[in-house]
């Protein structure tokens, strides 16, 4: 059969386009991108380094994404990002360097500037507003640095961590927040002095100072004109055994902190000034070992990693109340089962569909699906997905348009 050359180029226009709506369909469109801090070797003092991957809209899936760049130190600890997804700040523990670096647009991370602190840094946290960067370090103090264009400036003078009540207990910092309106800043502390009170003191060698102090606390700051902080009202709150991280919900009315002695996490209202109160009925249960949590754009779920169960707890948020409703998924149930020892979470912030965990032990990260509904996890194809040596912490952008998506489900 011959066909007539109108007819030919009839066919082979569709063909065309038939070909390029196949390859339109397997096309992997990029949502986000995950920033991972972790080793570059396993030997002590190894250099950092952060490892960037992407996301693919349709699976969650991770790919590498552009080329990995140096930590600016050792043993890098932590990691935030700022409001508007253009500046990365990366605390190096192991070298006490806090290091900045910009975002381009494609995921690529260039080096800016550092600092180094004088004591070895445990946590970092930015403001929505993006003038104020707060580190927290192991000798009990919060460190503010102002940002110019994400630059980072110097720093006044320390504020000490410290409960009144309890004064020359030692206190060790393990997180720190900021309110979304960046009104507060809180950190989680836990009273080392009270955490073992009953040790036994043997004399000239050993020194014993228990203290009738509450193990687990949460210290909070508002923040005044020029950055200056002052107590808020109420403050220091009581906060479980060990708290072990801490994180305010989208509308800045809920405070959540995970209890890594207790297997649990304790709920607050944010009242006026800043002041913590207990949820009712809290707290609330999780699986062994909770220290890494967050809570989805929309505010209506919350995830905590448990490093001792290997598993991703989930819940659903009571908005009236920000209760947590009871988990979407059996504690330590093999459908929302990580890698080896999770540390940190993240959720994605252009669509809200796929949460992230960091494994230290399983040298990998492990993707969840979302149900946008229920909230209930599955995992992401392909998943658990291939990072350096001991992945510690992991920040999520979103790349291009999608910045403004999850805004509007």
């Amino acid at each position: 059969m011959k066909f007539s050359k109108l007819s030919q180029l009839v066919l082979v226009s569709s063909i065309g386009l038939l070909v390029a709506i196949s390859l339109t369909a397997c096309q992997i469109i990029t949502i986000d991108y995950v920033f991972v801090a972790s080793s570059a070797g396993t030997g002590t003092g190894s250099a950092g380094q952060i490892e960037t991957f992407a996301v693919d809209s349709e699976t969650g899936a991770l790919r590498l994404g552009a080329p990995t760049v140096s930590s600016g130190g050792t043993n890098p600890v932590a990691m935030a990002v700022s409001s508007d997804f253009a500046n990365l700040y990366v605390v190096n523990q192991g070298s006490k360097v806090v290091a900045h670096f910009a975002i381009a647009s494609n995921g690529v991370l260039t080096s800016k500037d550092t600092v180094t602190t004088s004591a070895t840094p445990v946590s970092v946290a930015v403001n929505a507003a993006g003038t104020y960067l707060y580190v927290v370090t192991q000798s009990a103090q919060l460190i503010v640095y102002p940002l110019s264009s994400g630059a980072i400036g110097t720093a006044a003078a320390p504020v000490t961590l410290a409960l009144p009540s309890f004064a020359g207990d030692t206190i060790i910092p393990t997180g720190v927040t900021v309110l979304p309106d960046s009104a507060a800043v809180y950190v989680s502390v836990y009273d080392q002095t009270a955490y073992n009170p009953g040790c036994t003191p043997v004399a000239p060698a050993i020194t014993c100072t228990p203290s009738t102090a509450n193990p687990g606390w949460v210290i909070g700051y508002a923040v005044g004109s020029g950055g200056a902080l002052t107590a808020v009202p109420n403050s220091p709150f009581k906060a479980g055994i060990k708290p072990s991280s801490l994180l305010a919900d989208p509308t800045g009315r809920f405070m959540y902190v995970t209890d890594f002695a207790s297997n649990q996490v304790i709920g607050y209202t944010i009242g006026t000034g800043g002041t913590l109160n207990f949820l009712l009925n809290g707290p609330f249960r999780t699986g062994n070992e909770p220290n890494a949590l967050v809570v989805e754009p929309r505010g209506k779920f919350l995830y905590i990693a448990n490093a001792l169960s290997n598993t991703v707890t989930a819940d659903t948020i009571d908005l009236a109340t920000g209760t947590p409703n009871g988990s979407v998924s059996a504690v330590n149930s093999s459908s929302t089962a990580t890698d080896t020892e999770p540390v940190a979470i993240a959720a994605d912030p252009a669509l809200g569909r796929f949460i992230y965990t960091a494994n230290y032990l399983g040298n990998t990260l492990s993707g969840f699906r979302i149900d946008p509904d229920t909230g209930t996890l599955t995992t992401t194809q392909a998943t658990p997905y291939p990072t350096g040596n001991n992945p510690t912490a992991l920040v999520i952008v979103p790349h291009g348009n999608h910045a403004t998506q999850v805004l509007s489900q």
